[in-house]
């Protein structure tokens, strides 16, 4: 084995890209109900933190609801949209 293979093969692990779920606000779904689906898609979200990210959706039209690896984050939309909100990813900056 040389010299070069062993310097090749680093122990730093590359992050995988982080992605946002964002909620956006609508004018059909009430707001227990919106708190509800989060709580149901997210669980890892408390009722707090669920209201906060709806309020935040309802005053300025859009909400980060969690930020994760892009597989998940594709669930997580998906099954919002899939509960009649409106939901988008996009990349973290």
């Amino acid at each position: 084995m040389s010299v070069e293979t062993l310097e090749k093969r680093s122990t730093s692990r590359k992050l995988a890209p982080r992605y946002r779920v964002l909620l956006h606000n609508d004018d059909f779904n009430s707001m227990e109900y919106v708190v509800q689906v989060l709580m149901k898609t997210v669980p890892s979200l408390t009722q707090p933190q669920a209201v906060n990210i709806m309020m935040e959706a309802h005053a300025t039209g859009i909400a980060l609801v969690i930020t994760c690896a892009q597989e998940h984050a594709e669930f997580y939309c998906d099954t919002l949209k899939n509960h009649g909100l409106t939901s988008t990813i996009e990349p973290e900056e």
